[in-house]
């Protein structure tokens, strides 16, 4: 069977094949919760071996084209924990990774002790270290992440995302042509100076759901859109999680963690006092993400009929309504959306 049948046979069907090809030993598949992307998990059951987790993608691949397959290979080289490739079929669209489990680091949080989170938080941003300075020295056009950036374009892309899909489609707002220009103004002043910023290597989607804890290690996840960024890109996934609450104090302890991170190792030392300008760049990028997640939410309830997502507007709103109120500068673009969002009066 080639590619172009396979691709229009349904899950099940795929699955069965990919079975049928690769394993001959009994087997149970089970389905996982997935992301917001388009693929879909399946843990693989396997009688005498270790589970395997498998990701179905939409249509066929070409596996060594994946992005997903190149940042594997990038990671690997910094190094930094990813679940490893086991096999995969072009045909049916599968990849089998590493079953690392089901601990992500937000149900961990949820389970355990205040006390013990900064453990794995301290791991964490020890990972987004890592990954900036080794990917100085990994810098090459053979990897994906090196070849694309957040650039204007995409941040007020994503900006003008959230103005269709959550002001316009979720709340239901009829935008004049003067509001949508006004926008587009205080869009344009965020976007350009966030991307006039160095640029890093960066996870994208660096948050609570996209780390795993596996042998009291902490694995990344969900890296296929690497890219370059500025230097506060992944920490701001991290610590204005819309999954997850971040005490204000927790996230001083942990910006100030990273920041003794950037200094050469024989002279780190802990300041209590984050430089302002650098909490002006994080607040700054941090506006920008939590606008961008808010898109996402709206575009997957009233594009995909997802609401899963709803249940984490309000701590989103909440991150947003305090940087445009730390701000005067984003007094404008306060009252703009204001008028379509209570939440942020």
């Amino acid at each position: 069977m080639t590619s172009k049948e396979t691709s229009n046979l349904g899950i099940k069907e795929r699955l069965n094949g990919y079975l049928v090809e690769k394993c001959q030993s009994r087997t149970k598949v089970t389905p996982l919760t997935g992301d917001a992307s388009d693929r879909q998990y399946f843990r693989l059951l396997i009688e005498n071996q270790r589970s395997q987790v498998l990701a179905l993608y939409k249509e066929p691949i070409q596996f060594d084209n994946l992005p997903f397959v190149n940042v594997a290979k990038l990671f690997t080289k910094v190094p930094i924990r990813v679940p490893r490739i086991l096999d995969h079929s072009d045909r049916f669209g599968v990849v089998a990774l590493e079953d690392l489990g089901d601990m992500t680091l937000q149900s961990y949080l949820k389970k355990s002790p205040q006390e013990t989170h900064n453990k794995f938080y301290k791991q964490a941003i020890s990972v987004i270290n890592v990954l900036q300075q080794r990917g100085k020295e990994l810098t090459s056009n053979n990897y994906v992440p090196f070849n694309i950036a957040f650039d204007e374009k995409t941040l007020g892309a994503e900006l003008d995302f959230f103005t269709k899909h959550f002001i316009e489609s979720y709340q239901g707002a009829s935008l004049t042509a003067a509001t949508k220009n006004a926008l587009a103004k205080e869009y344009q002043d965020l976007v350009v100076e966030l991307a006039c910023e160095p640029r890093v290597l960066c996870h994208r989607d660096y948050h609570s759901r996209n780390l795993m804890l596996h042998q009291d290690q902490l694995y990344v996840i969900d890296f296929q859109d690497a890219r370059l960024g500025p230097e506060t890109y992944d920490l701001v996934s991290l610590l204005r999680d819309s999954y997850w609450d971040v005490s204000e104090n927790q996230v001083n302890e942990l910006i100030t963690y990273f920041l003794s991170l950037q200094q050469p190792s024989n002279e780190r030392v802990v300041s209590q006092n984050i430089p302002v300008e650098f909490r002006k760049k994080f607040d700054l990028m941090a506006l920008q993400r939590n606008l961008k997640a808010l898109g996402t939410f709206g575009f997957q309830k009233t594009v995909l009929g997802n609401a899963s997502y709803v249940q984490h507007i309000p701590r989103t709103l909440g991150y947003i309504r305090a940087n445009l109120t730390r701000y005067p500068r984003f007094l404008r673009l306060r009252e703009l959306l204001s008028d379509h969002c209570k939440e942020l009066r």
